[in-house]
């Protein structure tokens, strides 16, 4: 049977139906769905129930996995797995605790981020809590004035790994409960392209997210956070966004080259467990 696909927002998004990721998946139904990652940005599988050897072999059919830094957030025996879960046992969090409520792109502090991210839905709370929110960078930059655009062409912006989650109106704070893991790792700045191509569409996007840049390298501190943030509300508008309510099984996967995303809070005594694969990317250009 062949897929069938219905866009979820005014600009992008789909979900993709009659496919079974447990199954092996022909390069027919691979390309087709290649074609609509490529058109859509964000796509949403229905009711997969997929082991994690499963998961990791069709996150490899768009490239290499990346290994996450935080080792103690895998899923052992499957490192390619990150681990995101609110669930906190024997003291400790099982996985990365309240990770993800700011906006951000995944992996953009490195000189390489990632490609695409693809999340799978292990235990969630009931439907409409915890959902996750998706900006539309390529609709973003469309919606930018020309004044704007000439503006921020050729600049670059500083993702920094020890913001993750910690910038909101322009100020930077400490997050508790990433500080544990965070201090285990130190990671250069990066800086990136503002506006970035993407390499298989040669579509221009915004690539600027409220929780990892810091700075616009050569510019005055006061005009580099003014113009951010006016970046940052720009981008995260109604007609830009999509928000994902959770199912069980539910695998989604999304574009970390022209979307941008962040999961609302929800409280500690609901459990929400994630695994995540993450695709090796390139350099921003």
């Amino acid at each position: 049977m062949a897929i069938s696909i219905r866009q979820l927002s005014q600009t992008f998004g789909a979900e993709i139906a009659d496919v079974d990721l447990s199954q092996p998946i022909g390069d027919e139904t691979f390309n087709k769905i290649l074609d609509a990652f490529h058109t859509y940005s964000v796509l949403v599988f229905r009711d997969q129930k997929i082991s994690s050897e499963q998961h990791i072999a069709f996150s490899r059919r768009f490239g290499d996995l990346e290994i996450h830094m935080l080792k103690s957030s895998l899923l052992p025996r499957y490192d390619e797995i990150l681990v995101v879960s609110n669930v906190v046992e024997e003291g400790g969090p099982r996985g990365a605790y309240s990770a993800g409520q700011f906006w951000h792109s995944d992996l953009s502090y490195k000189e390489c981020p990632s490609l695409g991210s693809l999340l799978h839905a292990i235990e969630v709370p009931a439907e409409g809590i915890g959902n996750t929110e998706f900006a539309d960078m390529t609709a973003a930059y469309n919606g930018l004035s020309e004044e704007m655009k000439q503006r921020i062409d050729g600049l670059k912006s500083v993702h920094r790994y020890r913001s993750i989650g910690a910038r909101k109106v322009g100020l930077l704070v400490d997050d508790p409960n990433l500080k544990h893991s965070m201090d285990q790792v130190r990671v250069p700045d990066m800086a990136h392209p503002i506006v970035r191509t993407h390499p298989a569409t040669g579509r221009k996007a915004l690539y600027v997210n409220e929780g990892l840049c810091v700075a616009i390298p050569d510019m005055p501190e006061d005009e580099s956070t003014a113009l951010l943030k006016e970046l940052f509300v720009h981008s995260t508008r109604p007609e830009f966004k999509y928000s994902h309510k959770w199912r069980a099984n539910d695998l989604v996967m999304w574009d970390n080259r022209c979307t941008i995303h962040r999961a609302t809070p929800i409280e500690s005594s609901v459990r929400r467990v994630m695994h995540r694969t993450t695709i090796r990317g390139d350099k921003p250009s």
